[in-house]
């Protein structure tokens, strides 16, 4: 693997303070969160949009703040409820049991597998291109979304974004043909650094234009759930984010 599966560091973090000006929105039988520009951004991006690819916290505080960021800078921002229903509670408590989430969910009957998971990323693609028109689509993925931003280059994003991946085969990141930026901390045990440096020549050998960008002194999760009362943290997160504008301003034009 490219990286490797989600672990307990995947649930921990700290909810960030703002008021959501998005819309809870359903797309097809899911769940989505929708965040578009105002009318003075709508210009510079018209035709552009992101498909945000949560973490196993999913659609909640953090995520939708950060689509409505993105809107902020031009973007028309769709957050997919890729866990049906099921997040993981943020510092959940006592012991859980991560890959029977995964494999089956909370319920037993609603996992979280890829074959799970590719039909919601496939409808929030249909969504943005058919439904509202946009021509041209990047995809952000955090932690558990990254996988499926990997996956989903054939459905049309022209450009991606990836912070702290987990559980992104190696075989996908090949498969991944059109630019693509990586956000990496210091301290991560799903993608340490010889998951990295692996990473990096899977990118170079394969052409596209690439970036990975290593954060020191935070760990797994800082760029969505990253503690912004701690200075170090707080540049990460915000640097991180400002990667990924970069990115797509320059690749998605």
């Amino acid at each position: 693997m490219a990286s490797s599966p989600p672990g307990e560091c995947c649930r921990v973090g700290v909810k960030h303070e703002g008021e959501p000006t998005g819309k809870d929105i359903r797309v097809s039988q899911w769940d989505a969160y929708l965040a578009t520009p105002a009318s003075t951004a709508v210009a510079q991006h018209a035709d552009a949009a992101i498909l945000y690819i949560p973490d196993v916290i999913g659609i909640w505080q953090n995520s939708r703040l950060m689509a409505d960021q993105f809107a902020a800078n031009g973007y028309a921002t769709l957050v997919m409820d890729v866990l049906n229903g099921d997040p993981v509670p943020l510092n959940r408590p006592g012991e859980f049991d991560i890959f029977a989430w995964l494999t089956r969910g909370s319920s037993g009957d609603n996992p979280h597998t890829k074959e799970a998971v590719d039909p919601i990323v496939e409808a929030g693609l249909r969504y943005l291109r058919e439904e509202k028109g946009f021509k041209k689509i990047g995809a952000v993925g955090y932690c558990f979304g990254a996988k499926y931003v990997a996956r989903h280059y054939k459905n049309g994003i022209q450009a991606g974004f990836m912070a702290h991946p987990s559980f992104v085969d190696e075989d996908e990141l090949e498969g991944f043909k059109a630019p693509l930026s990586i956000a990496a901390a210091e301290v991560d045990d799903i993608f340490p650094a010889e998951k990295r440096h692996r990473s990096e020549e899977i990118l170079a050998k394969k052409g596209d234009p690439y970036q990975i960008n290593l954060y020191s002194q935070v760990a797994h999760g800082f760029a969505g759930r990253g503690d912004k009362s701690k200075k170090h943290e707080r540049y990460a997160k915000e640097q991180a984010f400002l990667q990924a504008v970069t990115w797509f301003d320059n690749w998605l034009l």
